[in-house]
C-alpha cells in the first residue's frame, strides 16, 4: 500500500526521464574530470589543444543535459489537476532518484558477528526492509504514499541503532541523485538515506498540493494543507540534517524551497477567498486588495531569495522567472482592485464615511503629496485621478509579467499561464478605457504602494511522525536499549542451574531483558561462571529477551526441581 510501481503515468515517465538524464550527466561529469586531470598532467601543446577542444564539447553537453533536467523540473502541467482550470500553475518538486541497495550480506554478517545469532533466521526481515526501500522509489501520490515513506524513514531509525555503529562503516553504499543538477552523491552514511527520504516526503506533499482541484473549496483547503506540510518537512530537514552533501538539500536551497511552498499556500488561500466570486462592494474589495497584495509580496521575497548566491546557480531559471511573474501579476491585481474601489464607489449620503476612511487608509503607508484619504473619498475628481493612477500601475505590472513570460522559453509554452496573464491585462486596459480621458494631461499622480495584510496566516506544519505506527523489523534481536550497535557484550554463555534447598542463589531485576542481581558468590551458578549484572537471554532454550522478571520466574517455576539451562551475556 502506498506504492505504485507499474503506473505508466506522465509523472512516472518524467521520473524515468530524470533517471536517464542523471546517468548521462554522471558520464559527462566523469569525462570532464578525466579531461581536466589530463590537462593538468600534460605539457604537450598539441595534446593540450585536443583536450581543451574535448573539454568545451563536454561542458556544452553538460549544459544541454542540465537544461533538459530543468525542463523536467518545470513540467508543471504533468502534476496539475486533470480538470480544466483557469489558474496559474503551481510548482511541484520532483522525487530524488536512487540506486538499488543490497542490505543482505552486511546485515547478516553483523547479526552473526555482533549479536552472535544465526543470521539465516533473519533473511525474511532483511527482505522486508529491502522491499520497503524499493517500494519507496515509486510512492503513490496520496496519503498512503506519504505514510509509506514515513514508515521507511522511521524504520531507518531502528536500522541505524541496530546495525550502524558510530565508530565504523558497514560497507553499505547509498547513492542519491541531486534533484536539480543530476549529480550523484554516494556515501556509506545512513544520514544521506534518511535526509533523501525526508526530501521525497516533502516533494510528494508538493505533488499532492499541485494535484488538488483548485475549482473547489475542499480542493483548495487540501492544497494549502499539503504545501504547509511540504514546507514543514523541508524545514525539519534543514534543521536536522545540517551537513548534507547534496546541493538540493543544502540549507540555502531548502530555505528557498520552504519560502516557495509557503508562497504557493498563500496563493491558494487567496484563490479560496475569491472562489465564490468577488463582489464589487467597497469593504470586500478592500479585503481582497490586502490579501492579493500579500501574495505579490511573498512571491517577491521568493524571487529575491532565488536570485541570491549560491542558490542562483542551481535553481531552475524558469522557477525564478515564474516567481517574478506571479509577484508582478498579483501586485497588478491589488492595484486593479483598489482602482475599482475608487472608480466604482462614490461616497453616498448613507455610507459610513469614517469606516470607509479607516478601511482605505489601511491600504496605504503614505498618500501622494497633497492628497488625504477623506478628501479623496469625497472629491470625485481626486478619486478618479488616483483610481486611474492605480490602473496605470496595474497595466505596467501586467505588461512586465507578460514580457518576462515571453522571455522564458519553458514558461512561454504553458498556455494557461499566458491566458491568465493576458486576460488580467485586458481587463485592466478595459477599465482604464472606461474612465474619462479629459483630465489625463493634468494628472501626474503616482499611485502609492499598497500595504499587504492577510487574515489567514500561513505557517509550516511540522511533520507528525508519531501518527505513523511502525514495528521494528528486527524486533527479535531484543530490546533496543541493550541490543544495539553501540553496545558491546560477550557471546552467550550457557549456565546450568541446580536448585539448592529451593533457592536459585540470585535475584532478578530490571525490565526486559532481566539482569542477575544479588548473586551468592558460593552458589553453583556462580561457580559455573554466572556474574552479577549478566542479562538472561534464554531459559530452557526459549528466547526471553523481551520477558520481564515475573515471566522469567514463572519459567523457572515451570521447570520444577530439575536443573535449568539459561543463556546469559555480560
Amino acid at each position: 500500500q502506498g506504492c505504485n510501481p507499474l503506473a505508466e503515468t506522465g509523472r512516472s515517465k518524467l521520473q524515468n526521464q530524470r533517471a536517464v538524464l542523471n546517468q548521462q550527466i554522471l558520464r559527462a561529469v566523469r569525462m570532464r574530470a578525466g579531461a581536466e586531470n589530463l590537462l593538468r598532467a600534460t605539457t604537450n601543446n598539441k595534446v593540450r589543444e585536443q583536450v581543451l577542444l574535448e573539454l568545451s564539447f563536454v561542458n556544452s553537453d553538460l549544459q544541454i543535459l542540465k537544461e533538459e533536467l530543468e525542463g523536467l523540473n518545470i513540467s508543471v502541467e504533468v502534476y496539475q489537476n486533470t480538470e480544466e482550470t483557469f489558474s496559474i500553475p503551481l510548482v511541484p518538486l520532483g522525487l530524488k532518484e536512487t540506486k538499488e541497495v543490497d542490505f543482505t550480506l552486511p546485515l547478516k554478517d553483523f547479526i552473526l558477528e555482533h549479536y552472535s545469532e544465526d543470521s539465516s533466521e533473519y533473511e525474511d526481515e532483511i527482505a522486508d526492509l529491502m522491499d520497503l526501500r524499493q517500494a519507496c522509489r515509486t510512492p503513490s501520490r496520496d496519503e498512503a504514499g506519504i505514510e509509506m515513506l514515513i514508515s521507511y524513514f522511521l524504520q531507518l531509525g531502528y536500522v541505524e541503532n541496530r546495525f550502524f555503529p558510530p565508530t565504523r562503516h558497514m560497507g553499505v553504499l547509498f547513492t542519491w541523485y541531486d534533484s536539480f543538477t543530476g549529480v550523484p552523491v554516494c556515501q556509506q552514511n545512513l544520514l544521506l538515506e534518511k535526509a533523501s527520504i525526508l526530501f521525497n516526503i516533502g516533494a510528494l506533499y508538493t505533488q499532492i498540493g499541485t494535484r488538488c482541484n483548485r475549482q473547489t473549496q475542499a480542493g483548495l483547503e487540501n492544497a494549502v494543507d499539503a504545501f504547509q506540510r511540504a514546507a514543514g518537512v523541508l524545514s525539519y530537514l534543514k534543521e536536522t540534517f545540517t551537513h548534507t552533501p547534496s546541493y538540493d538539500m543544502s540549507p540555502a536551497m531548502l530555505n528557498v524551497l520552504v519560502k516557495m511552498m509557503l508562497a504557493q499556500a498563500q496563493e491558494c488561500v487567496f484563490e479560496q477567498i475569491g472562489l465564490p466570486g468577488i463582489r464589487n462592494e467597497f469593504f470586500t474589495l478592500v479585503k481582497m486588495t490586502q490579501e492579493v497584495a500579500k501574495v505579490g509580496e511573498v512571491y517577491m521575497l521568493v524571487n529575491t531569495a532565488m536570485n541570491q548566491e549560491p542558490v542562483k546557480e542551481n535553481i531552475p531559471y524558469s522557477w525564478s522567472k515564474l516567481a517574478q511573474i506571479k509577484s508582478d501579476h498579483y501586485k497588478a491585481l491589488a492595484h486593479y482592485f483598489i482602482a475599482t474601489i475608487l472608480c466604482d464607489h462614490e461616497l453616498q449620503s448613507g455610507d459610513d464615511e469614517d469606516q470607509q476612511e479607516k478601511a482605505l487608509s489601511q491600504l496605504y503607508d503614505y498618500m501622494p503629496e497633497g492628497l488625504m484619504v477623506l478628501t479623496v473619498l469625497k472629491d470625485k475628481v481626486q478619486r478618479k485621478q488616483l483610481g486611474k493612477a492605480h490602473l496605470r500601475k496595474a497595466i505596467v505590472y501586467h505588461e512586465e509579467a507578460l514580457r518576462v513570460c515571453g522571455l522564458c522559453k519553458k514558461l512561454r509554452n504553458i498556455d494557461v499561464l499566458q491566458e491568465v496573464l493576458a486576460a488580467a491585462h485586458k481587463r485592466s486596459l478595459l477599465k482604464y478605457a472606461q474612465q474619462e480621458t479629459e483630465d489625463d494631461f493634468l494628472s501626474l499622480i503616482q499611485a502609492p504602494d499598497i500595504l499587504s495584510k492577510t487574515e489567514h496566516k500561513i505557517e509550516t506544519i511540522a511533520p507528525q511522525f508519531s501518527k505513523v505506527k511502525v514495528k521494528d523489523f528486527f524486533h527479535r534481536l531484543g530490546p533496543l536499549t541493550v541490543f544495539s550497535a553501540k553496545q558491546r557484550w560477550t557471546a552467550p554463555r550457557t549456565i546450568r542451574i541446580h536448585h539448592e534447598a529451593g533457592e536459585l542463589g540470585f535475584s532478578l531485576k530490571g525490565g526486559s531483558p532481566v539482569q542477575i542481581y544479588c548473586l551468592d558468590p558460593v552458589c553453583s551458578a556462580a561457580s559455573m561462571g554466572l556474574k552479577e549484572g549478566d542479562y538472561i537471554v534464554s531459559v530452557g532454550g526459549v528466547d526471553c529477551k523481551w520477558l520481564g522478571v515475573n515471566e522469567v520466574l514463572e519459567k523457572f517455576k515451570s521447570m520444577g526441581e530439575q536443573p535449568i539451562e539459561i543463556e546469559v551475556i555480560s
